[in-house]
Parts: structure tokens; C-alpha cells; sequence
């Protein structure tokens, strides 16, 4: 586990609650060190603040989803939606609200770790496909044709869960538990974001394939040709 926040202070104490909740937990202290040791291969996830010096959260977290989809949820400050949204845009699977609490953040941290490639989804199927899109949950694999889809883990699971939907339309509050494992709260635009990222990828690889937005309702996902 890796944590890059340049407060001290806060890094040794969420890295002395996690090592007591069984993670193996590592700290930087700048943006810069914070994307080279993500990208590095040695961390199962990353938690990861906005304002840092050298490179920010955001810029950092830019530098690690172009060459990878480790988990990343981001510390932002309490109500600042601006970089909760930007963080969401580029790729972060889940955000926690600074001053964090341990015990919340660890739960954030359980859900995007459960959503990896091993843990188990009896209640999912191992394949979909839809058109020219091919899903396989075991091997956490997209594809478009022959083409392969990078997403993130949120993206990953938004997608498997709106495939297993089938032709039902499922709320926001059902995606939320189900993809970023937590109660969806007010005003709260984590899922609108994941869904934008992933209509972006598969406009761009798999065009015959929709998410439909259900006014007032949430979304659902088919073939539009």
C-alpha cells in the first residue's frame, strides 16, 4: 500500500492504522515520488492527496493512468467537488474527504481491493458479450473485437454490472453498492463520472455500444446499431 501526502503527521498515522489492519504500508511525501512508486509494480493500490508540492494529486494521478489501472483513491479537501470531479475524470476509483476517518478509509480501501482481479464474483457470470463488445470477468478483460480496453477497476465492474443488468436499468444507488461498494450520498457524482469515462473508451473502441441514461432513473446498457 502505498500513501503520498506531503502532511507528515497524517501519513504516520494512517500508515501505523493500516499496518494495524493488516496492510503492508509505505508513505512519500511529493507528487513526483508518488507516481514513480506507483508505477513501480511493489503496491497493491494507492492513496493519494491533491495538493502536494513538485506535482500535485491530480497531475500525479494523470502521470499513473497512462500506463496503469492500479486502484487510486484520492484524499481531496472537504467539499472541494472541483478536484473530487477532475480525480474522478482521470481515472480515480474512489475519493475520502479530508480530515479522513481512519476506519472510513480503510473501508474505501477494502471495496477497491475486492473489486481486483482476486476476488471472486459468484453472482457475476465469466463472459459477456454484446456486439463487438467481449467481457471476461476472471480474467478482468475487455475487449472490442480484437482490441483490448484499458479501464479502471470502477470501469471494470461499471461495465460487468450493467451487462449482467441485461435489459434492466439499474438506479445509481444499486451501482454505487455494487461498484464502488458504499451507500451513495446527496449530490454525490462518482457514478455520473465513471460512466462519462467508460462512454469515452467505448465510443472510441466499441461504437455499436450504448449506455443509455434513464432520466431520473440510472442507466442501462445495449447495442445501437
Amino acid at each position: 500500500m502505498l500513501v503520498v501526502d506531503d502532511d507528515t503527521d497524517l501519513t504516520l498515522m494512517l500508515g501505523q492504522y493500516l499496518a494495524a489492519e493488516g496492510f503492508r504500508v509505505d508513505a512519500v511525501h511529493d507528487g513526483e515520488a508518488g507516481a514513480s512508486h506507483a508505477l513501480s509494480g511493489d503496491y497493491d493500490a494507492v492513496i493519494l492527496d491533491i495538493m502536494m508540492p513538485r506535482l500535485s494529486g491530480i497531475e500525479a494521478l494523470r502521470r499513473i493512468r497512462s500506463s496503469s489501472a492500479i486502484p487510486v483513491i484520492m484524499l481531496t479537501a472537504k467539499g472541494d467537488d472541483i478536484d473530487r470531479v477532475i480525480g474522478l475524470e482521470l481515472g480515480a476509483d474512489d475519493y475520502v474527504p479530508k480530515p479522513c476517518f481512519p476506519r472510513e478509509l480503510v473501508a474505501r480501501l477494502r471495496a477497491v481491493l475486492r473489486r481486483q482481479p482476486t476476488s471472486s464474483a459468484p453472482s457475476i457470470a465469466t463472459r459477456y458479450d454484446l456486439g463487438s463488445l467481449h467481457l471476461d470477468v476472471q480474467a478482468r478483460r475487455v475487449l472490442a473485437g480484437s482490441e483490448r480496453i484499458e479501464l479502471t477497476a470502477s470501469e471494470f465492474n461499471l461495465l460487468a454490472a450493467l451487462l449482467q443488468a441485461g435489459e434492466c436499468v439499474m438506479t445509481k444507488d444499486e451501482l454505487s453498492l455494487k461498484v464502488l461498494g458504499r451507500r451513495r450520498a446527496s449530490y454525490d457524482r462518482s457514478v455520473d463520472v465513471h460512466v462519462s469515462n467508460l462512454r469515452l473508451k467505448l465510443a472510441d473502441t466499441a461504437p455499436d455500444i450504448q449506455i443509455e441514461t434513464v432520466r431520473g432513473v440510472g442507466y442501462r446498457i445495449g447495442g445501437c446499431l
